[in-house]
């Protein structure tokens, strides 16, 4: 017996979809692993940025104060005249309130505008940052890569012979390496390999690039550039390269406890696949944040290594920025530091993502 009696249990109307699908999708949206890693890098910028716009205003004095009590120390020059002179060089209100200097600096960054050099007129910070960082990146990016390259073969090595001869000696220099600070090595380099021993030539080795020598794609040039890049190239390495010896023994050492690669060495596997597709990926994966980490901390301590080896980079110009207080390069100089830590540890959380799916799943997130 039919009834046409309407079932209480009615699809809802096709409209009422709509508003599900947009809540699904936001929720996505606000879950994507990717999103959430950009809008904490962006937060952590703009702190920093802020952060470094107001310890550098913290330093002792300001640029004007500095230019005057030079005029007066080295030239003999009146406070009056020396004012004069400084209210004409510098483009610099220092009575202008925090609160406006932070709201033009803010308005500078998002047009991408990091400001003018205070010390030198007319001259952007992004003109000086430009003619700067290609040598510290030249020299920090070709040392670090030879460093972790080193050290990630000695690291295996080591977790493979644990105990022999080349695990003793790589621990032993690693640790003593890694104690001291870069800048001290630095020193004792010049100190100990130029002025005792002389077996370095440091007056030849100074700077970046031979006086009289113009850039240009050839070997003369390149091999010029790498000979004065010598020195800071081997504080560099010298300081990280057993840190990542150790670092990727432990980890390889642990890798090779696991189950899968005794399951791997049971089914017959030769040892060069085990090594490289079982022990090798697998231990790379810890150490691809740290890799980043320290990028950013080689590039930071650039400062004190380029000074003492009159390497004209980022390093050396923050020196001189923060002598000067320069504050528009001091601030530039910081930021793209940051800005080059912040990238190099998103890139390093997008490619431990893409070689572990857990990460993303354990942070309860979609790609």
């Amino acid at each position: 017996m039919s009834t046409d009696v309407s079932s209480p249990h009615t699809s809802p109307p096709a409209t009422s979809a709509a508003p599900t699908r947009r809540t699904s999708l936001l929720h996505r949206i606000a879950n994507s692993f990717i999103l959430r890693r950009l809008v904490r890098s962006l937060f952590v910028i703009w702190v920093v940025a802020t952060g470094v716009f107001l310890l550098v205003r913290l330093l002792p004095g300001n640029p004007v104060d500095v230019y005057i009590n030079q005029q007066i120390s080295l030239y003999g020059k009146t406070y009056d005249q020396a004012a004069a002179e400084a209210q004409v060089y510098f483009r610099f209100d220092p009575s202008a309130s925090i609160v406006e200097q932070y709201g033009g600096y803010l308005l500078g960054l998002l047009r991408g505008d990091l400001g003018t050099s205070i010390t030198t007129p007319g001259v952007t910070v992004t003109e000086k940052i430009a003619q700067y960082l290609p040598w510290t990146l030249y020299s920090v990016g070709l040392a670090l890569i030879i460093s972790i390259s080193v050290g990630l073969v000695l690291g295996m090595i080591m977790a493979y012979r644990r105990g022999g001869i080349i695990d003793n000696l790589v621990t032993v220099i690693g640790s003593t390496f890694h104690a001291i600070p870069n800048y001290l090595l630095a020193i004792l380099i010049v100190v100990v390999g130029a002025v005792q021993l002389g077996v370095i030539d440091y007056a030849r080795m100074r700077g970046n690039i031979s006086p009289g020598l113009e850039p240009e794609l050839s070997l003369r040039f390149l091999s010029d550039i790498g000979y004065h890049a010598t020195l800071p190239m081997l504080t560099y390495i010298l300081t990280t390269a057993g840190t990542w010896a150790l670092i990727m023994k432990s980890s390889t050492t642990q890798v090779l406890g696991e189950d899968y690669v005794t399951v791997a060495k049971a089914r017959g596997l030769k040892d060069v696949r085990i090594q490289s597709d079982y022990v090798g990926r697998n231990a790379l994966l810890p150490l691809i944040a740290q890799i980043a980490t320290q990028a950013g901390f080689v590039v930071g301590g650039a400062i004190f290594v380029e000074q003492t080896f009159s390497y004209e980079g980022v390093g050396l110009l923050l020196f001189e920025s923060i002598n000067t207080r320069d504050y528009p390069t001091i601030q530039g100089v910081l930021l793209v530091v940051t800005i080059t830590v912040v990238l190099a540890n998103l890139a390093a959380d997008l490619v431990n993502a893409a070689l572990d799916p857990r990460i993303r799943l354990g942070a309860g997130g979609a790609a």
